[in-house]
């Protein structure tokens, strides 16, 4: 139902967030795309205007919504609630795509709290699949000696886990040289 798709600045992430969004208008679906920032910004708008109910309904009409630039830009206090009820509203019924060059463990300082943080990770990484990109960025390519070690492009998180093998462990092989003459 959604996919998250984390990567350093300048790594491809809302390039092909735009590409699923495009094959997905192609197979004839309803796709919408906004930065987090102008989505929590329209819906403090609503609520402020008392239409809060109908820009959620608005938000949640498309099958795929997709949300760029997640942590970029602070969100306004109370934004990471009014997030919350977009997410909570369109849960398990619309597809998200949502792009961040940060890690899950700082959402928390993204939304205003852990406990906003908590239940939108529940929610978004239910049914989730999680893209991790590595590498520097496609626009600074030509200027990467101009920029210094700490400002270089390195991976949010740690690498995931190696996958665990199931069932039996495998037979020891013999060493011994005189069983192989």
């Amino acid at each position: 139902m959604g996919q998250y798709v984390a990567a350093s600045p300048g790594c491809g992430k809302t390039h092909l967030a735009l590409a699923l969004g495009v094959e997905a208008v192609k197979a004839g679906r309803s796709v919408y795309f906004a930065t987090l920032a102008d989505i929590v910004s329209s819906l403090a708008k609503a609520e402020r205007e008392g239409t809060l109910r109908e820009r959620l309904r608005f938000l949640c009409r498309p099958q795929l919504l997709i949300v760029d630039e997640i942590g970029y830009l602070p969100v306004i206090p109370g934004g990471g609630n009014l997030f919350f009820q977009l997410v909570n509203a369109r849960y398990e019924r619309g597809a998200m795509i949502l792009t961040s060059n940060r890690g899950f463990s700082e959402w928390g300082d993204v939304f205003g709290g852990t406990v906003v943080a908590s239940a939108l990770l529940d929610r978004l990484l239910h049914h989730a699949v999680v893209v991790q990109i590595e590498g520097a960025s496609y626009r600074l390519r030509r200027h990467a000696e101009l920029m210094p070690d700490n400002n270089r492009s390195r991976p949010i998180t740690a690498p995931p886990p190696a996958p665990r093998r199931r069932g039996r462990p495998p037979k020891a092989r013999s060493t011994d040289t005189e069983a192989n003459p």
